[in-house]
């Protein structure tokens, strides 16, 4: 298996300065060494360029939206490498960075794949619009474009329209809504799976039941979309937005394993890591703990 490892040090989403270190302190982790002994063929395809912006011009392309332009310029080029990666029979893994890179990744695969679907485990929804959003951070909003709302210029990154469909979207361990998101997953039929209907049901049954969903709408593939503060705050003191409640590192591991091993998951994403939060690397080596897990059964 041809896998493309693809950096992307990107801070504007999240609007907290660390989070664009993730990508260099995963490769000082020796991320392509843990890809590479699970038997993958490894192409580092490096960071993705970001420019420099001063925090004063960070409304300049949009009243509402912080970094508009670069966050679409980010994912322009992210969506492209992602699709080329994929026209090379190679594996996408986007590691970031702040979540607001997920639109890009999505695009790139929805361009490949005739029928995507999302899996995208978080503790907040990320659909949220330009409208609904209490902060402008547009790591809140790279869902809600994928699936067609909000901000034009996001939701047409790198060709118009929606790039998957609400029936084929699955969020995941959200336990962190804001009003906005809520009432946009009710009315358009998402699959939103909290925290509390997981509680309730328990895990096996909550992933049987999204496998069985995705098996039977017969998808071509599915982009996994992986934000570390899904876990519990406790286990991860180096993300910019943590919340209580969580999953544990084993329920983590049950999550991913399942989802892998339908063979349909075709890119990934992996969010979030600030190391300037972290605590004696913890978080940063439990990441590195995660992806060697992911990579042993893609």
């Amino acid at each position: 298996m041809n896998v493309s490892l693809i950096g992307v040090p990107v801070k504007y989403g999240a609007d907290r300065e660390g989070v664009q270190y993730g990508p260099e302190k995963l490769r000082q982790k020796g991320i392509i060494d843990v890809v590479r002994k699970h038997g993958k063929n490894v192409f580092d395809l490096g960071n993705l360029y970001i420019p420099n912006v001063l925090e004063n011009n960070k409304y300049a392309h949009h009243k509402k939206i912080k970094y508009l332009k670069e966050i679409v310029e980010m994912n322009t080029n992210l969506a492209h490498l992602v699709y080329s990666s994929l026209k090379a029979d190679s594996f996408p893994f986007i590691f970031g960075g702040d979540h607001s890179l997920g639109l890009g990744s999505i695009s790139g695969s929805s361009k490949y794949f005739n029928n995507l679907a999302v899996i995208w485990i978080d503790a907040h929804g990320d659909i949220n619009t330009d409208d609904t959003s209490p902060s402008g951070n547009p790591h809140g909003m790279p869902l809600g474009a994928a699936l067609g709302y909000g901000e034009p210029s996001l939701v047409n990154i790198y060709f118009n329209g929606p790039k998957v469909k609400p029936e084929n979207t699955f969020i995941v361990g959200a336990r962190d809504l804001d009003q906005g998101e809520i009432e946009l997953a009710d009315r358009i039929n998402l699959n939103l799976i909290t925290m509390e209907k997981i509680n309730e049901r328990g895990l096996e049954a909550v992933i049987d039941d999204i496998v069985a969903k995705i098996k039977a709408s017969k998808v071509d593939a599915i982009h996994l979309s992986f934000d570390i503060d899904m876990l519990d705050k406790k286990i991860v003191p180096g993300t910019g937005t943590p919340v209580d409640g969580g999953f544990t590192i084993e329920e983590t591991k049950t999550l991913l394993k399942s989802f892998i091993e339908t063979k349909l998951v075709k890119s990934m994403d992996f969010v979030e890591l600030n190391p300037h939060l972290d605590r004696d690397d913890v978080t940063a080596d439990l990441c590195i703990e995660l992806i060697d897990w992911i990579f042993e059964y893609l």
